[in-house]
């Protein structure tokens, strides 16, 4: 599954190449044995890191968003939840890091919501902003393990 709209779709960033290598990266038989933290793919092209963590209800949790990448959300173990929203109808909370790709935002009147359970993924591009690391709805925090494959746009 790839969110995003149509109108975004063309414009994304994601090579058919990197997205490639990013697939194959979670396709490996030992991916549940990974350590938490980074681990190479194709240098600052693509690569992945592997967190563990416990999920917190949405509310919890400002939408985050890169300039740079898309981010590649793959649930090893635990269920996550993940809302997503087009950046530019949120609003930046503070400013946005160039260094570390990364800004802080409040939706706008559209966010959609996906349930991302063991063996799922959902590619989120720098078009949308996005929520992960929630429980699902009518769920407490649980732990998480997942990988999130950071695939640099053109």
């Amino acid at each position: 599954m790839i969110f995003t709209s149509l109108s975004e779709a063309p414009v994304s960033g994601l090579s058919a190449d990197r997205l490639g290598r990013a697939l194959e990266f979670l396709a490996r038989e030992d991916l549940a044995d990974l350590e938490p933290g980074r681990h190479e793919v194709m240098g600052d092209e693509v690569f992945a890191n592997v967190q563990e963590l416990t999920t917190v209800p949405s509310g919890e949790k400002n939408y985050e968003a890169h300039r740079r990448y898309a981010d590649v959300h793959f649930v090893i173990s635990g269920t996550e939840l993940i809302g997503v929203a087009p950046v530019g109808e949120c609003e930046p909370v503070g400013e946005f890091s160039e260094e570390d790709d990364f800004g802080l935002y409040t939706p706008g009147d559209r966010e959609s919501w996906v349930v991302v359970r063991p063996g799922e993924l959902v590619v989120t591009p720098p078009s949308d902003a996005h929520k992960p690391g929630c429980c699902p709805t009518g769920a407490g925090p649980a732990p998480l393990k997942k990988v999130c494959v950071k695939v640099l746009v053109d």
